[in-house]
């Protein structure tokens, strides 16, 4: 049994910063993809996380986020692509997919060497070239904006591949937020996902624990568990379904959600079958375009940060499959996540690594490590994604997943291996210290990860928080 949640009547319910070499690469590119017919070099662009569909940055103060150069065989002269800020890539965006993102200032970025990324002769990847940016204060904390970049070879005997003549990178200015990151050695520690049954837990309580060094919370992120996807049979659709306690903490976001994002803390929601024929891993292509929309609808209305996808408890048709919907599988299961990540680049699609979604397929060319941000464990697991999941870094990715409700939990050397490895992303699943089980399991398992993974004690400061919603 996975991801548990209690039940009435019914159901309801990342960065690498390289020098000039052949054996290091950034990110990880299926360059069969790449291949022309006609023997052409062919190149793409790449961030300092891997990422080549869009590129996503939070800052306070000051940020910046490098690009690099790479072709499917070496060169036999220099080679050099220029990136320029062009406000026509974003108005194109908005026109296309029927967005309004904001454009961000361009007299606050800065873009290093004049925009000129070079590759030398004999190698197959660049140096960096960085995009720098700061805060001018007028722009809004909540609110996503966007660096529009455009990429022209202006020297090179190769073909720069059309995805990657244009990029936009979608900046969120924090500067008058807390940050919630913290930081081992200088560098980014563990991520803390909390997913969170809320059916009679109140997500308050994320904000009890708290680091006694900086007194930055726990947890970084939490995974409300979850919303429903349903289908109706008389209009042909597939919607998400909130159950009432899921809808009450939504339509309340203000006293349950806000304070936990004004400290830093990501608001995820998950998404989760509802015994119905609908599902994470059977909508026909353009089902799932449509219910990417009703995605993103959902995420504007109630300012969340991103999704969690967990292929669980749906009734699929495996015959006489309704139009609409396919043969449930990886491919489809990929399809939606991609398409959720199309609709709203700049939020998190986080996948439960369990079942139809332990590992997904590219999507059109893409890799799914590029539109899947952050791949966490079923519970105890602890192997690699790097295949399931191409193109994600290992800092995304979830291991030693935590059942704080059945006492199932992981030892502090195991989680400190983990950090050691470069694996810094974990979930905790049904953390309530209104619980019988807090003192004896719950807790003991935080002071855990708050040792293991930040060399740090863990301050509970002995607010429980009930369910106080009807």
């Amino acid at each position: 049994m996975n991801l548990k949640y209690w039940i009435g009547a019914f159901v309801l319910a990342g960065g690498l910063f390289v020098s000039c070499s052949d054996d290091i690469v950034v990110g990880q590119v299926d360059d069969s993809r790449y291949e022309t017919g006609d023997g052409s070099v062919m190149g793409y662009i790449s961030d300092s996380f891997g990422k080549r569909m869009f590129s996503n940055v939070e800052f306070r103060s000051a940020g910046d986020i490098s690009f690099y150069l790479r072709t499917t065989a070496k060169l036999s002269s220099a080679a050099t692509v220029v990136v320029s800020y062009d406000e026509t890539v974003l108005t194109e965006y908005n026109a296309k997919n029927g967005t309004t993102y904001e454009i961000f200032p361009k007299n606050e970025v800065i873009l290093e060497n004049d925009g000129s990324i070079n590759l030398p002769a004999g190698i197959v990847q660049s140096s960096e070239m960085k995009v720098s940016f700061v805060s001018d204060g007028s722009l809004f904390s909540d609110k996503d904006y966007v660096i529009p970049l455009r990429m022209k070879v202006t020297s090179g005997d190769f073909k720069l591949a059309e995805e990657d003549q244009t990029r936009l990178v979608f900046v969120k200015d924090l500067t008058g937020i807390p940050d919630c990151v913290k930081y081992v050695d200088g560098q980014p520690g563990v991520k803390v996902f909390s997913c969170m049954e809320v059916n009679d837990t109140n997500p308050l309580n994320n904000l009890s624990f708290t680091l006694k060094s900086n007194g930055k919370p726990l947890v970084d992120a939490l995974i409300l568990f979850s919303a429903n996807i349903n289908y109706n049979a008389e209009t042909g659709r597939v919607y998400i379904f909130n159950n009432e306690n899921v809808q009450a903490i939504l339509d309340h976001r203000e006293h349950y959600l806000k304070p936990l994002q004004d400290r830093g803390v990501k608001i995820i929601l998950g998404l989760l079958g509802n015994h119905d024929r609908s599902g994470i891993a059977n909508m026909a292509d353009e089902t799932a375009r449509e219910f990417a929309k009703e995605v993103k609808a959902m995420c504007d209305a109630y300012q969340l940060d991103g999704i969690f996808v967990d292929d669980e408890y749906s009734s699929y048709e495996y015959t006489n499959i309704t139009p609409g919907f396919v043969y449930p599988s990886k491919a489809a299961a990929a399809r939606l996540c991609y398409e959720v990540k199309k609709a709203q680049p700049e939020r998190w699609v986080v996948a439960y690594a369990y079942s139809t979604t332990y590992g997904l397929p590219s999507v059109d060319g893409i890799q799914s490590g590029e539109f899947v941000d952050y791949a966490l464990h079923d519970y105890g697991g602890s192997s690699d994604l790097s295949t399931a999941f191409p193109g994600m870094p290992k800092s995304n990715m979830g291991l030693y997943s935590q059942e704080f409700s059945q006492g199932r939990t992981a030892s502090e050397s195991r989680l400190k291996s983990m950090r050691e490895d470069g694996y810094l992303s974990h979930m905790i699943f049904a953390m309530d210290p209104n619980r019988s089980n807090f003192e004896g399991v719950q807790l003991p398992a935080m002071q855990r990860m708050a040792s293991a993974f930040y060399d740090d004690e863990l301050v509970f400061d002995g607010i429980k928080y009930s369910k106080d919603w009807n």
